[in-house]
């Protein structure tokens, strides 16, 4: 976009947990056809706090992105969720809610795969043998969609507008909560 000038500002602050003065860093970035996002992060070298979100820099409403991922090109569409961002493919029974640890992240649905592939690998690595297998065929499914075999349905819904799916595939519509307290509230 013509005369974006990203800010980068670093705010020093306590962390949160174990009061070590730390540096936020707040940082504007643009997102072709779509918007100015602030990205805000912190890491804490004293105890390992970490903390990332993303807000959208115009005015946002609850929002709900669907989109079929159906070939290879697919995997590099842009994938922006913030904190509040809840992120779901059906087809692997997979969906990742918000809560006290969530941080937000600017990748692409393969990226999405990635993160989702790690977080099976983690679980299942002092499990019994079914939950082993179970992992292990939900990392050959994955490999699958990676490769472009396999057509998968990426959901990401917003209460508060700041996620979304950069794509001329992904419908957009209004984010309805299918219960009371989705947002972890």
């Amino acid at each position: 976009m013509a005369g974006h000038n990203p800010l980068r500002t670093i705010v020093p602050g306590p962390c949160p947990y174990c009061n070590t003065e730390i540096e936020y860093l707040y940082q504007t970035e643009n997102i072709p056809y779509f918007s100015d996002i602030l990205i805000i992060s912190a890491m804490c070298p004293a105890c390992g706090y970490r903390y990332v979100d993303t807000q959208l820099l115009k005015d946002a409403g609850p929002v709900r992105y669907e989109m079929p991922v159906t070939t290879k090109e697919d995997l590099d569409v842009r994938v922006v969720r913030s904190m509040t961002g809840i992120l779901e493919i059906p087809e692997l029974g997979v969906r990742i809610d918000p809560g006290p640890a969530c941080e937000g992240f600017v990748t692409n649905v393969e990226g999405v795969l990635d993160r989702i592939a790690q977080a099976i690998k983690i679980a299942v690595k002092d499990g019994d043998e079914a939950e082993k297998e179970n992992g292990r065929v939900l990392l050959e499914t994955i490999e699958c969609i990676k490769a472009g075999g396999l057509p998968v349905t990426l959901i990401i819904q917003d209460p508060m507008g700041n996620s979304v799916l950069v794509s001329d595939k992904a419908k957009k519509t209004a984010f309805v909560p299918d219960e009371p307290d989705a947002c972890g509230d």
